[in-house]
């Protein structure tokens, strides 16, 4: 039976408290296609249907807030300083759909605005979305697509920084390849995600946000991704787009420096506490120089014990050029024995592949020098990536190899060996985990 408190009958979007079989459950109710039963979203984001024949009790614990009654006024101040947002998809960009029990994209300004009205008050938020796709969904072409977009608010001497919404588990490829394509920019450019929709308790979308916005008008010029520093809901660390990895599947903080210190921390008061150098603003009317190009013909391969180095056969008969190879410890892979690879690897290097070694330790720095097996593969031309991250090994190859002027093996090696946009660090510390 229903609760006869003084609340009306529990809608689509209320949250309520069912009593079924002696237990007790809470959740957002959804519009259920089946009549006989009661469909509720958790606060754990997952959904659950229950028997109504079972349920002896519901309690409306909060009605939906009316939107149309609570919207505020959307409007540009034209004083505020302006942020371009452009969403790609994500969490963050999204809210909960009562009546479907998925979520719906945020792509109108009025609707993000409902949503999160605090960044509107920081600066003036002009929202574009060239698509929507879960981030695992992502290709090359989709990075191409957004460098360029990024690029017109570049130039655009009106716009203060740009924000850049993502979906979480391949942000980190994102972030990397944008730090090579866009190049030395005059502006920051803020990468930022929510593990948690913005209906939940736990949501971290809010202050993630908040800080982005703070990021964008800030000093740090460069591709830089902000989120939560740590499960608290206290600041943000504003990290270099290169060296971050997604290290968690659910936390909030789930991105860590990876071999470095973050940049900054960012306060959603707009407290920015400096950690590390970043490279200043520049003038408001520099031309930007955007160089959008990859060659997707290039592969990450994890080594495992026992791995037949045959398989890299198959990169070489589908025409890809060059490939990096997760070497473990400080640089090495079988060397002897029915799985050597040294000879296969040989073979591939003198046809014209370009192969290279990173870190599957990802803390710490590869060195050939210290054992004898490692020498054997940078003497057959393996060329070792120091302390580089091996997904930002990756998307650096692919566009490196996209340029006709650095394909030859001394000219690509060379270019894989500097350190463009903060890839690399010469001066290792003792972060680790941090």
């Amino acid at each position: 039976m229903v609760s006869k408190k003084p609340f009306k009958a529990p809608e689509p979007g209320d949250k309520i408290e069912v009593i079924i079989n002696g237990k007790s459950e809470i959740g957002i109710l959804l519009d259920s296609h089946d009549v006989g039963v009661l469909l509720l979203k958790l606060g754990s984001g997952y959904n659950i249907g229950l028997k109504k024949e079972d349920i002896k009790e519901i309690k409306v614990l909060e009605k939906k807030k009316d939107e149309k009654k609570d919207e505020k006024k959307f409007e540009l101040s034209h004083i505020k300083p302006v942020i371009d947002f452009i969403i790609t998809g994500g969490t963050i960009s999204s809210k909960l759909d009562p009546k479907t029990g998925g979520v719906k994209s945020l792509i109108e300004p009025k609707e993000f605005f409902s949503t999160y009205p605090e960044i509107f008050d920081i600066a003036d938020i002009k929202i574009t979305s060239p698509f929507m796709k879960f981030s695992e969904n992502m290709n090359y072409l989709d990075w191409i697509r957004i460098a360029k977009l990024v690029s017109k608010s570049l130039s655009d001497p009106n716009v203060r920084g740009i924000i850049i919404s993502h979906g979480t588990d391949t942000l980190h490829y994102t972030s990397a390849v944008l730090s090579f394509m866009l190049g030395k920019i005059n502006k920051p450019v803020v990468l930022t995600y929510s593990q948690r929709s913005s209906d939940r308790g736990s949501a971290d979308s809010r202050l993630n946000l908040m800080c982005s916005a703070h990021a964008a008008l800030s000093e740090i010029s460069e591709v830089i991704l902000v989120g939560h520093a740590n499960l608290d809901d206290e600041y943000c660390y504003a990290l270099r787009g290169t060296k971050v990895r997604k290290m968690h599947s659910s936390r909030r903080d789930t991105f860590r420096p990876i071999n470095t210190k973050p940049i900054a921390k960012i306060f959603p008061n707009g407290k920015i506490e400096t950690i590390s150098e970043y490279n200043q603003r520049g003038k408001a009317n520099e031309k930007i120089q955007v160089d959008a190009v990859y060659d997707n013909r290039v592969a990450l391969i994890k080594f495992y014990p026992g791995q037949d180095p045959g398989i890299l056969d198959y990169y070489k008969k589908k025409g890809y050029r060059g490939l990096i190879i997760e070497f473990t410890g400080l640089g090495q892979i079988a060397n002897e024995g029915k799985f050597n690879w040294i000879p296969k690897i040989q073979e591939l290097i003198k046809k014209g592949m370009f192969i290279y070694a990173a870190p599957q330790t990802l803390f710490g720095r590869l060195d050939p020098y210290v054992y004898a097996p490692a020498r054997k593969f940078q003497e057959i031309g393996v060329v070792y990536l120091e302390d580089i991250l091996p997904e930002t090994a990756l998307v650096k190859l692919g566009w490196v190899l996209a340029h006709k002027e650095w394909r030859g093996s001394v000219a690509t090696k060379n270019k894989m060996l500097e350190n463009l946009r903060g890839e690399f660090n010469p001066r290792l510390g003792e972060e680790f985990l941090s």
